[in-house]
């Protein structure tokens, strides 16, 4: 995984509450078992017609949106355990999902694939939405080491939680594995003890 410890970027507003694993990415594209690919797909349904036009007024198809944070509406990665939808955020290029609640098992496995998920109240959430529809241009500024979020120019402002160790494995960019990898002397040392 990439390394993330500080994400200054546009956001991309999708004010829709109880986004399923489905909507995110469709089941008929879960063949793969390979990461390739599914960021082409996310949100295939609402981003495309029947004959692969793109829907105008989706903001993914919006170009006043861009960037690689996501706010999307409350209840964010609900339906099937499936990794494949952050597989596809990531793919698409995001890099933050904001929402006022995640789906536990969506939220696991964003994490260990390198999307961090941001919970925020709903107050925020609709301070955040309405700051980016009123100016796209607004830029947000995610700080993980210190655990929080923030408009470029400070006038919206919240720390978030995160699980210590997921922070430590993003800010390294480990997975489980390479967290393992990481303790290799240790383990090799502990290994050799004779009991």
């Amino acid at each position: 995984m990439e390394k993330f410890d500080r994400l200054i970027s546009r956001a991309v507003p999708l004010a829709v509450d109880n986004v399923d694993t489905d909507q995110i990415i469709p089941a008929r594209f879960l063949k793969a078992t390979d990461k390739k690919g599914f960021g082409d797909n996310v949100f295939r349904d609402w981003r495309y017609d029947g004959e692969d036009q793109p829907i105008p007024g989706f903001p993914l198809n919006d170009s006043t949106y861009d960037g690689q944070i996501l706010v999307a509406g409350d209840n964010f990665g609900c339906g099937s355990s499936r990794e494949h939808a952050a597989w596809a955020l990531v793919g698409y290029g995001f890099k933050v999902v904001i929402s006022s609640y995640f789906a536990d098992i969506f939220k696991g496995n964003s994490l260990n694939n390198g999307l961090l998920p941001i919970q925020v109240s709903p107050e925020f959430l609709e301070r955040l939405f309405d700051a980016v529809k009123q100016d796209p241009s607004t830029q947000l500024v995610v700080d993980l080491e210190k655990q929080l979020l923030r408009t470029e120019d400070k006038t919206l402002q919240i720390n978030f939680e995160i699980d210590p160790y997921k922070k430590m494995c993003l800010i390294n960019g480990y997975d489980d594995i390479d967290f393992l990898i990481s303790k290799k002397d240790k383990i090799e040392a502990f290994e050799t003890k004779k009991y």
